[in-house]
C-alpha cells in the first residue's frame, strides 16, 4: 500500500517533468523547427522570428497595469523611484526632504514649520555620511561628476569611473595620494575603457591636479587594479576635431586613411594620439583643398606646432605624397 504523501510526490515528480517537456518542446517552432523564438514588444506573444508563426499568445504581461505615450505621462504615473547608481556614495537608496516648504496639498508652511524642516534638512545631510570613509567617498563622487560634466562625457562615463574608484577605496590605494588625484585618473580610466576619446592634457584641464599627478596615479591604479587598457586608437579623435575645424567628412575620411596607412608601416608606435590624429588632419585639409593652417589644428588638438610639422612630414613620406 503507497502512503498518500508519497503518491502526491509521485504525482508532482509527473507534473514538473511534463512542464519541462513542454517548455524543451516550446524552444523550437513547431512549424519550421527553428530555434529563433522571440517576444513581443509587450511580452504577450512569442513569434518564430523565421517563419511567423505565433506559437503562444496571451502570456503573463509583468509590465505596469497603466499606459504612458509620452515621457511627462510616464513620469507622473510611475510609482517608483529612480534606479540606484554608483555616482552616489549612498547609491541613492537614502531618502532626501525636499526643499520646498509646502505640504502634501501644495500649501506653504508657516514660519515655525520652515523652521522645523530647515534643522531636520541640516541633519538630514549630516547622517547621510557615518564615517570618514563615506565622507571621502561623496567628496570624491561629486568630484567625479563635476569633472565629466565639464568634459560632456556620457552618464555611463561617470558609473564606470564611480566604480573604478570604488574599488581602489576597497584595496586602500587613496591612502597617500589626494582625492581629486585619483578620482581624476579614475575618470581618465573610465574614458579609455568606454572608447570616449579625451586626451590627459583636457582631463587634467578640468582638474585641480597637475597632469603629472594624474598621469603617475592613473597608471598606479591601473596597474593594481589590473585594469585592461587598449592602446587609444587616433581615429578616434578625428570627428572631434575636424567637427572644431568645420572640415567636411571629405576630410575626416581622408585622414582616417592617411592614418590607417602610416600605422600599418609602424610610424604610430610610441607617438602621442592626438597629434598623430592632428597631423592627419592637417594633411588631409591640403589634400582636400580645405586648407586649415598649422596654428588652428594645434589649438583645437591641443598640442604644439612643431609636433603637427614632426608628424605631417613623417606621414606624407609614408604615403608617398610630396
Amino acid at each position: 500500500m503507497v502512503r498518500p504523501s508519497r503518491q502526491r510526490e509521485r504525482e508532482q515528480d509527473r507534473a514538473t517533468e511534463k512542464e519541462t517537456g513542454d517548455d524543451e518542446e516550446m524552444q523550437s517552432c513547431p512549424e519550421c523547427e527553428s530555434a529563433n523564438l522571440v517576444s513581443s514588444a509587450d511580452g504577450g506573444e512569442i513569434v518564430c522570428e523565421d517563419c511567423g508563426l505565433v506559437i503562444e499568445e496571451e502570456n503573463i504581461d509583468r509590465g505596469p497595469e497603466w499606459r504612458a505615450f509620452n515621457h511627462s505621462e510616464r513620469q507622473s504615473k510611475s510609482r517608483v523611484g529612480a534606479p540606484t547608481t554608483q555616482t552616489m556614495h549612498d547609491k541613492g537608496l537614502t531618502t532626501q526632504i525636499d526643499w520646498k516648504d509646502k505640504d502634501a496639498y501644495g500649501q506653504s508652511l508657516s514660519s515655525e514649520k520652515r523652521s522645523q524642516m530647515h534643522r531636520l534638512r541640516k541633519w538630514q545631510e549630516r547622517i547621510r555620511t557615518k564615517d570618514a570613509g563615506e565622507r571621502n567617498l561623496q567628496f570624491a563622487l561629486s568630484e567625479i561628476d563635476r569633472m565629466a560634466s565639464a568634459l560632456g562625457v556620457p552618464r555611463s562615463v561617470r558609473e564606470v569611473a564611480s566604480v573604478i574608484y570604488r574599488r581602489a577605496l576597497n584595496e586602500d590605494l587613496i591612502r597617500g595620494r589626494s582625492i581629486e588625484g585619483v578620482a581624476t585618473s579614475c575618470l581618465y580610466a573610465a574614458c579609455r575603457q568606454e572608447g570616449i576619446p579625451r586626451s590627459l592634457e583636457e582631463v587634467s584641464d578640468v582638474s585641480r591636479v597637475d597632469q603629472k599627478e594624474i598621469g603617475r596615479t592613473y597608471r598606479y591604479v591601473a596597474q593594481e587594479l589590473s585594469l585592461k587598457m587598449e592602446p587609444v586608437d587616433p581615429k578616434q579623435y578625428v570627428p572631434r576635431f575636424a567637427s572644431d575645424l568645420n572640415l567636411s567628412e571629405e576630410v575626416q575620411s581622408k585622414a582616417n586613411e592617411i592614418i590607417d596607412e602610416t600605422a600599418e608601416k609602424g610610424l604610430l608606435s610610441g607617438k602621442s594620439p592626438t597629434g598623430y590624429a592632428a597631423a592627419a588632419i592637417y594633411a588631409a585639409s591640403l589634400l582636400c583643398n580645405e586648407k586649415k593652417t598649422q596654428r588652428e589644428v594645434a589649438d583645437v588638438a591641443q598640442v604644439t606646432e612643431v609636433t603637427i610639422r614632426n608628424r605631417y612630414q613623417e606621414q606624407i613620406e609614408a604615403i608617398g605624397v610630396r
